[in-house]
């Protein structure tokens, strides 16, 4: 028996040890694989985190702008109603001038209903770009 463990360099026990260092070198390297990949997944797992979070920033934006929008076509509507209702009234008005002054034979002036009342979408004034950026829209 002293002469088996004697002999540690034999060709078997040399194989036997290279399998040992090869199977824990495997090992080994399947350890830092599994954590290279749970590194990944966490790096995944925080993007998915902050994508949502700027999905929610935009969304509340966009609903912000959603809700401007409505208030203000709201308002625009009832502005082109009361332009509407005021425009008629100066026609009544002017009609009933103008009957005046051939009843009375005096020459009154009556003022003509300015051109932006009947067409509002034809602008007094020259149209004036309207410069945006994107980061107009961040907090």
């Amino acid at each position: 028996m002293a002469s088996k463990q004697q002999q540690p360099s034999s060709p078997g026990s040399d194989m036997d040890e290279r399998k040992r260092k090869r199977k824990l070198s495997n090992r080994e390297s399947a350890r830092r694989s599994r954590m290279r990949k749970q590194q990944h997944l966490d790096e995944l797992v925080a993007q998915e985190n902050k994508i949502k979070q700027e999905n929610k920033k935009l969304r509340e934006m966009i609903d912000g702008a959603s809700e401007l929008y409505l208030n203000f076509a709201s308002e625009n509507n009832v502005l082109r109603a009361q332009v509407s209702e005021l425009t008629d009234r100066l026609r009544s008005l002017n009609s009933v001038l103008q009957i005046a002054s051939e009843v009375s034979g005096l020459a009154l002036d009556i003022p003509a209903i300015p051109d932006t009342l009947l067409e509002p979408w034809q602008l007094p004034c020259p149209i004036q770009p309207i410069f945006a950026s994107a980061e107009m829209f961040e907090y």
